[in-house]
């Protein structure tokens, strides 16, 4: 096992390591959730070749840009909760959908996978139903919960069908280590209502992924501002958790606490506001040493919330990285 394989798989089983591990990953389409074609997958995987050879990251989140549309939804738009029965698991193009994202992730991790770890990018059935529906604009989905939440569940759990098979095959055949998978809370929905109609699809998927791979980790999106409730993910089967430490007010260490213990990743806001964007090495430095001053060192990956803006210097990820080897254990 090389070096940094050896490095990222302990801080993912909270062992004792020589320095804290570095993540940071970019979109690299300039629409990453334009639909699929030839050429943003071509984008796609260039970018992250380029990405690797220029940094050597610590490891490798594999990006879906391109994949963002699930195909098992109807062609006409869901506009009320009756419309939900005619999503369909196991559609031919859906096939075709999760064929191509096992070829893209191959294409990767045969070349650098013996080296880094990788994990694939992968959303929940809400999120692939809301960006079917409405782009990243949320209240679609709380308002099919409102109409029908029982038909709202039975339809991410036919898409989860769709997601296990998409998870299980970028481990097994894909090569990546484990997924990254996204999930979200929605205003409007209680907690214990997400637990009772969300959930079960979004388990089911991260079960499929641990019954072949125990090294995925749960994204907590804070996209445009949105706040979550973190204890809502508590008890979800994953090894490392990441999630808007910024946009939550809920720091490394903090979370950890929520997290019975578990590894985490984070801690950089990744906005232009943020210091990792424009921050003088001075800076950047001085943030990730009081990161890690506070959140400790053992299960701890510095990153950021989320993804972080496409003309980020590459500079200014191996001044982190130069930041945790001072740091060291």
């Amino acid at each position: 096992m090389s070096s940094k394989r050896d490095l990222v798989l302990k801080a993912f089983n909270n062992e004792k390591t020589d320095r804290v591990p570095v993540g940071f990953w970019f979109h690299y389409a300039k629409d990453e959730s334009v639909p699929q074609s030839d050429e943003v997958i071509k984008i796609n995987y260039k970018g992250h070749v380029k990405f690797i050879e220029d940094w050597d990251p610590d490891y490798v989140k594999i990006m879906s840009d391109g994949f963002f549309n699930y195909p098992g939804l109807p062609d006409e738009p869901i506009k009320t909760a009756a419309d939900l029965k005619k999503i369909k698991a196991g559609k031919p193009e859906t096939l075709k959908w999760i064929d191509d994202q096992v070829a893209h992730v191959k294409n990767i991790t045969s070349k650098y996978g013996n080296d880094i770890v990788t994990i694939y990018n992968v959303f929940s059935p809400a999120t692939y139903l809301n960006i079917g529906i409405s782009a990243f604009t949320f209240d679609s989905i709380v308002k099919l919960y409102n109409e029908d939440a029982e038909a709202l569940k039975e339809a991410l759990l036919t898409i989860a069908e769709d997601i296990k098979i998409l998870a299980e095959r970028v481990i097994k055949e894909g090569g990546t280590d484990g997924i990254y998978f996204s999930v979200g809370n929605f205003n409007g929905i209680s907690k214990s209502e997400y637990l009772k109609f969300i959930a079960p699809a979004e388990i089911a998927v991260l079960e499929a992924a641990k019954s072949v791979s125990d090294n995925s980790m749960l994204h907590i999106c804070g996209f445009d501002g949105r706040r979550n409730d973190l204890t809502t993910y508590a008890d979800y089967p994953v090894k490392v958790i990441n999630w808007a430490a910024g946009v939550e007010r809920v720091s490394l260490e903090e979370g950890k606490k929520i997290f019975g213990g578990r590894a985490v990743v984070g801690g950089f806001a990744n906005t232009a506001d943020g210091v990792l964007y424009k921050g003088t090495k001075e800076q950047i430095q001085a943030e990730a040493k009081k990161i890690l001053s506070t959140a400790g060192t053992r299960g701890v990956i510095l990153g950021a919330d989320c993804t972080i803006p496409r003309d980020t210097p590459i500079e200014h990820l191996k001044w982190v990285r130069e930041a945790a080897e001072e740091f060291g254990a």
